[in-house]
């Protein structure tokens, strides 16, 4: 409903600036606005990230189906045969110039039955009123809609891989790839107004919320380490090495006397804050700094009745190796690692192979 009234205002808005801009440039001498603008608004306006909506697509569209409307009036005296043409060869232009818009066929009609007054502008017609209103409604759909949180032009929100590597993330390894969608897309063997990338985008989002469904019942009070070894933040970080050596772990939490939950420190922070030479080690660890020097401060948490398919995308996308859990106020009531994170999948994987 909300997306529907903002289509609404956005369209009303635009098309009253656009033609009010229009009269007072053109007056009322000649076809200072045409009726496709109204089906260009209802794409900018109403589905913005369609494929046909995009700038190239009303700019590229519309130009194009004018310039041939235009040539084709020009060279054709039979109404009939010249409004065919138009159409057709609009259509085929749009689909080579990947400029698809479906006002663009009611753009070229226009120019092929505009008669005397489209013939007196001839090729001006294609700068204005087309080009001028179309570039008036896209300026007035960039703002509009961006104003509105909507992103235009549309673009797909790829995720970036926090390792600033090639490789796809962890669960978009085994997702649909391009080739499935190609092949899929492909066997309709029509347009469909969707691109690839949102189809792609669309997919990845309903899986995750299945794994979501499938994983709702386990908690993370189920598979949390509770005997939790932590660490306080006037320790010095060669308290702390020693300490992380001694149980065989990576990561600590740092909390205070009452285990309220200040921050983490694990092996990544002994080095991202050094100079990585054995020299910057050695006088750190006997210059008796201190765990707040390094530590990661406000670190990501959970809650113990959190679901764990909610930490799905912390572990694989966002590269995270332990999580703090803590409670209403605070307090270190656990942790959990990739390692439980994975023992919790695989046995529920087990469950259900032996439930099938």
């Amino acid at each position: 409903m909300r997306s529907g009234l903002v289509s609404c205002i956005g369209a009303g808005l635009c098309l009253f600036c656009t033609e009010w801009l229009s009269r007072q440039s053109m007056g009322m001498s000649n076809p200072w606005f045409i009726a496709p603008m109204g089906a260009s608004a209802v794409l900018l306006f109403a589905v913005p990230a369609s494929p046909l909506a995009q700038p190239w697509a009303i700019i590229g569209g519309n130009i194009v189906a004018a310039f041939i409307g235009v040539t084709i009036a020009a060279q054709v005296s039979n109404l009939g045969i010249a409004v065919g043409l138009s159409v057709a060869l609009s259509i085929g232009a749009m689909f080579y110039l990947r400029c698809l818009h479906p006002p663009g066929g009611a753009v070229a009609l226009c120019a092929a039955l505009g008669g005397p007054t489209v013939a007196k502008l001839g090729y001006g017609f294609v700068i204005w009123p087309v080009a001028i209103n179309s570039g008036l409604l896209l300026l007035g759909a960039l703002m509009f809609n961006n104003l509105a949180k909507r992103r235009y032009p549309h673009q797909s929100l790829a995720p970036t891989n926090p390792h600033l590597t090639a490789d796809p993330l962890p669960q978009a390894r085994q997702a649909v790839i391009a080739a499935d969608l190609d092949a899929a897309l492909d066997s309709y063997r029509e347009l469909l107004d969707v691109s690839k990338e949102d189809l792609k985008e669309v997919l990845m989002n309903a899986e995750n919320r299945m794994q979501h469904r499938r994983l709702a019942g386990i908690r993370c009070q189920d598979i949390m380490s509770r005997d939790v070894v932590s660490v306080t933040a006037e320790m010095t970080i060669h308290e702390v090495w020693q300490r992380l050596k001694h149980h065989t772990i990576k990561t600590l939490p740092v909390t205070t006397v009452d285990r309220q939950l200040l921050g983490i420190i694990s092996l990544h922070d002994f080095f991202v804050t050094s100079d990585l030479s054995k020299t910057g080690l050695v006088a750190r660890f006997e210059g008796g700094q201190t765990v707040v020097s390094i530590m990661t401060k406000s670190p990501c948490t959970a809650r113990p009745e959190q679901s764990i398919a909610d930490l799905a995308t912390l572990f694989s996308d966002r590269g995270m190796h332990h999580l703090p859990v803590v409670n209403d106020v605070n307090i270190v009531v656990g942790m959990i690692s990739q390692s439980d994170f994975v023992a919790a999948l695989f046995a529920e994987l087990n469950h259900t192979r032996l439930t099938m």
